[in-house]
């Protein structure tokens, strides 16, 4: 994977191609010491990932990487800041990056993070490729390990949902997906549902309340702790990230309004969670 640096202070940036080299994390294309041409580099070399700063001269990390992703949605960023604003590090989230990384560095959470939104590249393009190929139609030859499905529910476990009443309906669907090589882009959640079901829309709403309780449940450690490890991982991987903060608002008594649960990602993010073990 390609790997580029957008940041001021040199010293980090030795720091972090340090750890990049030597934990073979990928190959490192180059840096940037601020965000104007950080965004003309992005353009030129298109890397896989980007560790990006959140405070620098010229164009701030949330600036950037907004521009950025509309540019390139496919490229993952990583912000790096000493900053501790639950509002800065919520305006990061929302702008599109995959994962915070506090300073000061930490070797073992670089190395950690970088492996996730690998893993997560790696899926994409596996399902990317599959659906290119095949066109959405089953394919015989490809197997997945039956541990994908005690993923599924460890997943469902560490976001406090197993033992809600739509936990069984969210693995019978995710292993349906899974045995036919199939995503959520080929159906919607209805159509999914009735293949199991005469009574589709109780099942459904089964579902929308599970994965709304799990939604409840991650606003709160948010509330508790905004770099809690649970928190980070699926506020962005199974849920639309405003969505989580607009449910912690309501929580703490700011707004009438609460999260929306869009199920296509949250069922296709299971998905992608169980694939990261194929």
């Amino acid at each position: 994977m390609n790997i580029f640096i957008i940041e001021d202070d040199n010293s980090i940036i030795k720091i972090l191609e340090k750890i990049i080299i030597d934990r073979e994390l990928g190959t490192l294309l180059g840096y940037a010491n601020d965000g104007i041409n950080g965004l003309l580099e992005i353009q030129n070399l298109k890397p896989d990932i980007v560790l990006v700063d959140l405070l620098m001269p010229g164009k701030d990390g949330i600036s950037l990487v907004k521009e950025a992703k509309d540019m390139h949605p496919d490229i993952q960023f990583i912000m790096i800041s000493q900053v501790s604003s639950k509002d800065m590090i919520g305006k990061a989230y929302q702008s599109g990056i995959e994962y915070f990384i506090s300073k000061p560095i930490n070797a073992i959470e670089v190395e950690s993070v970088i492996h996730k939104v690998q893993d997560k590249l790696n899926m994409n393009r596996k399902l990317f490729q599959i659906q290119s190929l095949f066109s959405g139609h089953e394919v015989k030859d490809i197997r997945r390990p039956e541990n994908n499905i005690e993923e599924v529910k460890r997943v469902m476990q560490r976001i406090g949902i197993i033992g809600e009443s739509g936990s069984q309906d969210i693995i019978n669907i995710i292993k349906y997906l899974l045995d036919t090589n199939q995503d959520m882009s080929n159906f919607t959640v209805k159509e999914l549902c009735s293949k199991f079901t005469d009574q589709v829309k109780s099942m459904e709403q089964r579902i929308r309340r599970t994965a709304t309780v799990g939604m409840i449940n991650l606003a709160n450690l948010g509330i508790e702790d905004y770099m809690n490890e649970i928190f980070t991982e699926y506020s962005n991987g199974l849920y639309n990230f405003e969505q989580i903060k607009i449910e912690m608002d309501y929580i703490r008594g700011k707004t009438k309004r609460r999260g929306k649960v869009n199920l296509k990602k949250f069922i296709d993010g299971m998905l992608f969670y169980c694939n990261k073990y194929k």
